[in-house]
């Protein structure tokens, strides 16, 4: 298990009623897990969280499944959702 920081952007922000909390998990899937279990949150953030991209520590996940995608102890995920615009 790590412990690091989850960090929200956006309408993930707006979803999770709050920009930022800490993460106790080994993996993306158990810190998006434990994020999604936490109470108060309802459907909006789970819509949310599962069309957005993930960044650790500045580097993209990008298309890995992300029960394999370790977390590092005293890291940075950033949820970020898609963005409009130009």
């Amino acid at each position: 298990m790590a412990r690091g920081t989850m960090r929200y952007w956006a309408a993930a922000k707006a979803a999770a009623g709050t920009h930022e909390e800490p993460y106790d998990a080994g993996t993306l899937a158990e810190a998006i897990e434990a994020a999604l279990a936490r109470g108060g949150r309802g459907a909006e953030f789970a819509r949310v969280v599962g069309r957005s991209s993930f960044l650790i520590d500045g580097d993209p996940v990008g298309g890995r499944p992300h029960g394999s995608v370790e977390l590092p102890e005293g890291g940075v995920v950033e949820v970020l959702p898609p963005f409009a615009g130009g």
